[in-house]
C-alpha cells in the first residue's frame, strides 16, 4: 500500500463512481477487508474497484494525479461521505496512515484498510457480444422478478441465459411463475452458443445501474469459442465500467414442457383498468392467498375475501373466447408482478384448465383463431409470463 497517494477529482464523477462500486460491496462480512474500496491512481486517471469473491466492479474516471499509488478505505462509508459533499473538487490525500478527504471547507479522516489479504480482482473474460442497453435493461427487469430467493434451491435463484447466434433467451422461475424473454443481440461470432446461469439479483442490480441514456452498447463477456463460460464468470462492460459475477454452479430446470402450445380459452384486457381493479380487490385477500377471476363474454369479475375479512369484487371489460365461462384464481402479488412488466397497454391471457398454468403475453395485433379442435394456438411473442393458479376452495 502506498503511503503518499494524492489526487483531485470532480465531485460528480467521484460521487457516481464510488456509489456504483459501493452498491455491490457487502454490508456484513466475515473478512473486514472485503468492505474495502480500492482507489488506484495512475497516469491515466483514477480507478475505483471492489470485490467480495462473488461480484467485482471497476470504474475509471478522470482525475488530477499528484502522487500515484493504491489505497483502500471502507467503501460504503466513502460513498456516503462523497455523496454529501458540496459540488466542488474533491481532494484525497494519504497522510500518517489515514485518507484525508477535503472538499470546500469539509474535512474527513478515514482509516486505511490493509490490503495484505485482499483477493486478486478477476480479469474480465473475452467479450462474447454486445446488446443495446435499453433492450438489456428491459429484458432483465421482465425476467428477474420471477426468480426464486431460496438459497437451498440455487438453480431457481438465477436467470437462465441461452445464446444461439444473434438470439438471446432469458428465463427465470420460482416454481409458482415463470418469465421468458427473447431479444436480438450482436454476437462477436455468428455461430456462438452458450447456456449460462447468472444470479438474478446481481444481474438485476447491474442492469439497473446502466445509464440507458448514453445508448452505449453493453458488452457481455463470457469468453469465446470452446472457452465460453469456462472460468465461471459473467462479465459486463460499458463505457468506463466493468463488472464480473460468479455464475451459479447448478442446472436450470427444463421449463419448455410447461409452456402450452394451445389454449382452450383466451382473453384480452386493458392493463391499466385490470391493475386498478386488482389493487382494490386484493385489499381483502387473506394472507395474500388468492384473487378469483371469473371470465365470461365481455367481462372478467375479480373477487376476493373470506369469512373473516369480508368480500370484494369488481368487473373489468374484456374480450373472452372459449367453450365455456372460466373461473380461475391467482396469487395477487404474482399477478401484479406479471402485469407490471408487460410493457403493453393490453394483454392476452391463455388458459387450458383452471388447475393448469395460464400464460400472459402482450396482446398481439391479430388474435389467434380457433382451430378445428376448438383450441387457440399460442401467438408468436418475445415475452411470456406463465402463472400457476391457486386451488379454488370447495
Amino acid at each position: 500500500m502506498d503511503t503518499d497517494v494524492s489526487f483531485r477529482a470532480a465531485k460528480d464523477d467521484l460521487s457516481n463512481a464510488v456509489a456504483w462500486v459501493a452498491r455491490n460491496l457487502p454490508s456484513k462480512v466475515t473478512q473486514p477487508v472485503l468492505r474495502a474500496m480500492l482507489l488506484t491512481a495512475d497516469e491515466t486517471g483514477l480507478e475505483l474497484s471492489g470485490f467480495d469473491y462473488e461480484v467485482s466492479t471497476r470504474v475509471r474516471i478522470p482525475a488530477e494525479i499528484e502522487n500515484p499509488g493504491v489505497v483502500a478505505v471502507a467503501g460504503k462509508l466513502l460513498a456516503d461521505i462523497v455523496g454529501n459533499l458540496p459540488n466542488k473538487p474533491v481532494d484525497v490525500r494519504v497522510e500518517e496512515g489515514k485518507a484525508l478527504v477535503a472538499c470546500g471547507s469539509s474535512r474527513f479522516e478515514l482509516p486505511l484498510i490493509p490490503l495484505d489479504d485482499y483477493p486478486q480482482l478477476p480479469t474480465l473474460p473475452e467479450v462474447t457480444g454486445s446488446i443495446n442497453p435499453q433492450l438489456f435493461v428491459e429484458a432483465v427487469s421482465q425476467v428477474a422478478a420471477a426468480a426464486g430467493k431460496d438459497d437451498t434451491l440455487p438453480m431457481l435463484t438465477g436467470v437462465d441465459l441461452k445464446i444461439e447466434g444473434s438470439r438471446m433467451e432469458l428465463t427465470a422461475t420460482d416454481r409458482f411463475r415463470l418469465a421468458l424473454r427473447t431479444v436480438e443481440w450482436e454476437p462477436a461470432s455468428p455461430d456462438v452458443t452458450a447456456k449460462l446461469l447468472v444470479p438474478a439479483k446481481t444481474l438485476q442490480d447491474n442492469a439497473k445501474s446502466l445509464d440507458t441514456h448514453l445508448n452505449t452498447p453493453v458488452d457481455i463477456a463470457v469468453g469465446s469459442g470452446d472457452n465460453i463460460g469456462a472460468d465461471g464468470l459473467f462479465g459486463m462492460h460499458t463505457d468506463s465500467r466493468e463488472t464480473t459475477t460468479r455464475m451459479l454452479d447448478a442446472e436450470f430446470p427444463n421449463v419448455a414442457p410447461l409452456l402450452p402450445k394451445t389454449h382452450t380459452a383466451i382473453a384480452t384486457i386493458e392493463v391499466g383498468p385490470l391493475q386498478e381493479a386488482l389493487r382494490r380487490v386484493a385489499l381483502l385477500t387473506e394472507r395474500n392467498s388468492q384473487v378469483r377471476m371469473h371470465f365470461s363474454d365481455g367481462q372478467v369479475v375479480l373477487a376476493a375475501g373470506g369469512s373473516d375479512s369480508g368480500n370484494a369484487q369488481e368487473a373489468v371489460p374484456c374480450a373472452f373466447s372459449g367453450r365455456d365461462e372460466l373461473i380461475i384464481a391467482f396469487n395477487p402479488s404474482y399477478l401484479k408482478d406479471g402485469l407490471a412488466v408487460m410493457h403493453a397497454d393490453r394483454v392476452m391471457f391463455g388458459f387450458t384448465e383452471p388447475s393448469r398454468p395460464a400464460i400472459i403475453i402482450p396482446a398481439p395485433e391479430e388474435l389467434p383463431e380457433v382451430d378445428e379442435d376448438g383450441n387457440f394456438p399460442t401467438p408468436d411473442t418475445n415475452f411470456t409470463y406463465l402463472l400457476m393458479p391457486v386451488r379454488l376452495p370447495g
